[in-house]
């Protein structure tokens, strides 16, 4: 029953992720962030909480059935009272996106931006969107009436419905009709301004035509929410001798996976609601009404639709990557690695020189094999084309792809296929593990022997997401940790978990007690350590009491933590010396970085790892040191900025983010980066030809 455990300095997991989300709405109501901005913000909130009651609250659902009596580790509740707490607090969070969405509308259309109701429309608007349901909407539309022939249908995740009740002569029915796929969302008004309505508005505005054998006494919007998580069993595995081909038909079974939240817009009659409730097999707590739009994605459609000079006015300024400033362009990315351990700061700075450095490899002499593990890709991959390049020019290339990255799945099958057709061999995760680490090691034969080039990273391999998420790449020559990739790949390919390093953390095996261990060793030496761990969620109940115990030997210990967090600092006796921030902006905080010590003689890591039971002990994962001082240096110097932003930054007080935007000058860290990134392209490289021409002109 968990009694061992300290609660009074933990949380629970779930509602520390809904405050993180809530955080993002919340940016909707800076007066700093563009208006623009503060509607993809709702956008993300929305996708974000969808995403939550199909993994998270799905699995709760799970662990009601099969174990209705566990105890959380962190917050002592059972699956119903998690459930129960849950259901409050996104309610809550709901009425407040409803507020959120009618303030937003306001401001729009203030500029020329309006979403107008159909009921309001003038004659000529009203002829056009006659015309649209008539000719761009009926004729694709299915709808249907339950009756004894045509039973209650699947609801698909997501999808919207309307709902009407019937009636026919005497008897009583319910219709159904779904807004096709096929169908465009966002419909926009004629005219010189952004007017607009929505096609399910259309279709609720238009369903005496749709059912008109019937009479329609009321109808609504609605949509089904389905748990999302997709088990491995055994018997499946036994089946399938293709793993590819097994996660595809894994992937077929997650569209009928069971209900978890009923939606509406506007309230529903209550006939309606219960036969809804009793078909979905959901009870009165799942169902949230809500007077906004029940899905927020047609407002990146409608930014899109907005003319180019309003967006100039009401957006962030353009942003594209700058050139990165540990690298020359010109010159070859391979010797730069081999010469000096290069880093690269995502989104300030391109990825363009790893991707480069692939290139290189994949057509000269020297590279014998490039080996890499692949989470998510772009859907348009460069890294894959380079991968493929290089296998058709005799270089050994082994690519260790997660099939089982959650929502990414079939674009990874997809790439698979493609990078076996050109001649790399595939590896796929591990039955109960997933492998999350990004690493790719590249071979050399050279006069001097074998040499190595490893890159480990915190994010994924991803050329879209590294322009929006902040994470760090460091490429090495160092050959002890190349010396360790080896290894890793070996053990990898033989199903091995339990190797062992000299210079690399990795999970499950050492991950988490080497962790432990430094923070301990910290912890002895009381007020003089030094602990900073920056990570995007903190749910691992070791780690939490590791660092705990070295608040209480009197340690003090800074926590970055984007998300979920279930450590409550400043407990009395507890936790008094750690401090949470924290940083949700115009990027994605998404760098793991692990400080031990000070200084000079800190150690440093990077990571792909936060520090959630599912990374450290079911999953891949790789934390690297930073040997180099000059980029150790720069790591920290970073962390410096990112610990006094206090424009993006909250403070954790109790259970509670606290505003700190009053406290000290005003320091947005995504703002600073770029700034810094923009100012360090422009200044030469070493050794690039413009700077040995300014030398021979001073000269």
């Amino acid at each position: 029953m968990n009694e061992d455990y300290d609660y009074s300095y933990s949380q629970d997991r779930e509602l520390s992720w809904l405050k993180f989300n809530q955080r993002v709405l919340d940016l909707a109501h800076h007066n700093e962030v563009p208006l623009l901005e503060k509607c993809k913000f709702v956008a993300i909130f929305s996708s974000n909480l969808d995403e939550f009651f199909r993994v998270r609250v799905g699995s709760i659902n799970d662990m009601l059935e099969m174990s209705p009596q566990h105890q959380d580790v962190r917050s002592h509740l059972t699956p119903h009272q998690q459930l129960a707490k849950i259901h409050e607090t996104a309610r809550t969070l709901c009425a407040y996106k409803d507020q959120t969405v009618q303030s937003l509308e306001k401001e729009l259309a203030y500029y020329d931006i309006t979403h107008e109701r159909i009921q309001d429309l003038n004659k000529q608007d009203r002829t056009f969107i006659n015309d649209y349901f008539k000719h761009q909407i009926s004729p694709i539309l299915s709808p249907m009436v339950m009756n004894k022939v045509h039973p209650f249908p699947h609801l698909e995740n997501g999808s919207l419905y309307i709902v009407a009740s019937l009636k026919e002569e005497l008897e009583d029915y319910f219709g159904l009709v779904q807004l096709p796929s096929a169908c465009r969302r966002l419909i926009l008004l004629p005219g010189n301004t952004v007017r607009y309505v929505l096609a399910e508005e259309v279709l609720l505005y238009f369903v005496d035509k749709i059912f008109k054998n019937y009479i329609v006494k009321n109808s609504g919007i609605i949509s089904v929410t389905r748990s999302a998580d997709l088990i491995i069993d055994e018997e499946l595995e036994d089946y399938y001798e293709d793993y590819r081909q097994m996660m595809k038909q894994l992937l077929k079974k997650r569209r009928g996976l069971h209900a978890v939240r009923l939606e509406s817009q506007g309230p529903l009659d209550d006939k309606v609601k219960k036969y809804l409730l009793k078909h979905i097999d959901l009870s009165e707590e799942c169902y949230y009404m809500s007077q906004s739009p029940i899905n927020m994605k047609y407002l990146f459609d409608l930014l899109k639709a907005v003319p180019e000079k309003s967006k100039m006015t009401l957006s962030y300024p353009p942003f594209s990557p700058y050139p990165a400033q540990d690298f020359d362009m010109e010159a070859s990315i391979t010797r730069q690695v081999l010469k000096d351990d290069k880093l690269l700061s995502f989104p300030y700075e391109s990825m363009t020189p790893f991707i480069r450095l692939l290139k290189e490899c994949a057509n000269d002499k020297e590279t014998i094999s490039i080996k890499i593990t692949i989470y998510r890709l772009a859907k348009e991959a460069k890294i894959v084309k380079y991968l493929c390049e290089a296998a058709e020019n005799g270089k050994d290339v082994v690519v260790l792809m997660e099939l089982r990255a959650r929502f990414d799945e079939e674009n990874n099958i997809l790439f698979s296929k493609v990078l076996e057709e050109a001649g790399c061999q595939i590896l796929y995760g591990f039955e109960d593990y997933k492998v999350h680490s990004k690493i790719c090691l590249i071979t050399r034969k050279t006069h001097k022997g074998i040499v190595y080039i490893t890159q480990i990273g915190t994010g994924n391999y991803n050329e879209s997401t590294s322009r929006l998420y902040t994470d760090l790449s460091l490429m090495t020559h160092h050959q002890g940790i190349g010396e360790d990739a080896v290894r890793f790949f070996k053990n990898m390919a033989i199903s091995n978990l339990d190797g062992d390093y000299q210079h690399l953390l990795v999970a499950p095996n050492s991950l988490k007690s080497s962790l432990i261990n430094k923070i301990k060793e910290e912890a002895e030496k009381g007020s003089s350590g030094n602990i900073f761990m920056k990570m995007n969620s903190l749910t691992d109940r070791q780690i939490i009491d590791a660092l705990a115990a070295a608040s209480q030997a009197g340690t003090p210990i800074y926590l970055l933590i984007r998300g979920i967090c279930c450590l409550v600092p400043g407990v009395h006796g507890k936790t008094e010396n750690i401090t949470v921030k924290s940083i949700v902006g115009q990027f994605l905080e998404h760098s793991r970085i692990y400080a031990f010590g000070k200084g000079h003689d800190a150690q440093v890591y990077i990571s792909s790892a936060d520090m959630m039971t599912r990374n450290t002990t079911k999953r891949v994962e790789i934390a690297v040191p930073i040997y180099d001082q000059r980029i150790k240096k720069r790591i920290l110097d970073m962390v410096d900025i990112m610990c006094q932003d206090n424009i993006n930054g909250k403070l954790l007080v109790g259970q509670e983010y606290i505003s700190i935007k009053d406290q000290g000058e005003p320091m947005n860290s995504h703002q600073y980066f770029i700034e810094q990134a923009q100012k360090n392209s422009l200044t030469p490289k070493q050794g690039s030809w413009l700077q040995r021409w300014l030398k021979k002109l001073k000269a």
